[in-house]
């Protein structure tokens, strides 16, 4: 049996905004400009990703997206994910926030609800109860979804890794699973339409953002 999950939890210090989405949808760009204008403001702020931004994750993130890799058991791939999350909380997210730092991040908890849960099919409670154990319970205060039809995302890149050359109807899963979540929890999510333009886009995540800065104290 899966951990029992802990309760959700939201930091009490600073500020944890994460970026989700399909291929493509531009999470790195929006997460790059988000930090851009925060450290504008006069902000602390950590841009940072999941999977690999860890000395052990970037060894996981290779086991993970390498082509190279081959099949994983559906099973083995979602541990491996909840392992990078794990050490990726405890030594990058966690400090961050314990200084009163704005953490942005491309990726995190629901990635693995989408892409293992919804997408490889597996029972998404019990990947969940993993990935919240792995996390302690720890949720962003905003989570930004850029939503793309999987058709238009895929066809923004050539090189596909291991996850990106899964089939379109796989994509449609996790596109789905992304829409429910945030559905499911208005208060915590937006819902943008990344086929918008990138500067009305920015807009609405700042829009989104700075209501957080001040109730949440994050480090000027």
């Amino acid at each position: 049996m899966p951990p029992t999950p802990p309760p959700p939890t939201y930091a009490e210090r600073g500020v944890f905004v994460c970026f989700e989405g399909g291929e493509g949808s531009g999470k790195s760009t929006q997460s790059g400009r988000l930090r851009a204008w925060l450290e504008e403001r006069g902000h602390d702020v950590v841009l940072t990703h999941e999977p690999g931004d860890t000395p052990v994750g970037q060894q996981v993130r290779r086991i993970l997206l390498s082509p190279e890799t081959g099949a994983l058991a559906d099973r083995t791939e979602a541990l491996l994910y909840a392992a990078d999350k794990a050490e990726h909380v405890e030594t990058v997210v966690q400090p961050a926030l314990a200084r009163g730092a704005v953490v942005v991040t491309d990726r995190y908890v629901d990635s693995t609800l989408a892409y293992q849960g919804a997408g490889r099919t597996l029972d998404v409670g019990e990947v969940e109860a993993v990935a919240r154990w792995a996390t302690g319970g720890l949720r962003p205060h905003l989570t930004v979804v850029l939503d793309l039809e999987p058709e238009a995302g895929l066809g923004r890149f050539a090189g596909r890794d291991r996850i990106e050359g899964e089939s379109l109807e796989f994509h449609q899963r996790v596109r789905q699973a992304f829409v429910a979540m945030a559905g499911a929890d208005p208060d915590h999510y937006l819902v943008l339409d990344a086929r918008d333009d990138v500067d009305a886009i920015e807009r609405s995540v700042r829009a989104a953002v700075e209501p957080l800065l001040d109730r949440t104290g994050a480090a000027r």
